[in-house]
């Protein structure tokens, strides 16, 4: 059975003070907060990921993202 995992990031983060906020890295390793999501979520068997985001941030997104997963 496939089980997804949809993420909503597109947020416009306008009290977050610059950057997209969905990308920041908040690990000691440069871990974004998606990363920790997506790992308990795999742990719990969803096989399936997508990703709600903004066109405005969709290259930075496959930048940072498409390496990850």
């Amino acid at each position: 059975m496939k089980t997804t995992l949809v993420i909503m990031a597109a947020g416009i983060g306008s009290r977050f003070g610059g950057g997209i906020k969905q990308l920041a890295p908040v690990g000691l390793n440069g871990e974004i907060i998606m990363d920790y999501s997506i790992h308990d979520a795999i742990e719990a068997g969803f096989n399936k990921i997508v990703f709600i985001i903004r066109k405005d941030i969709k290259d930075a997104f496959k930048e940072v993202i498409g390496d990850r997963i």
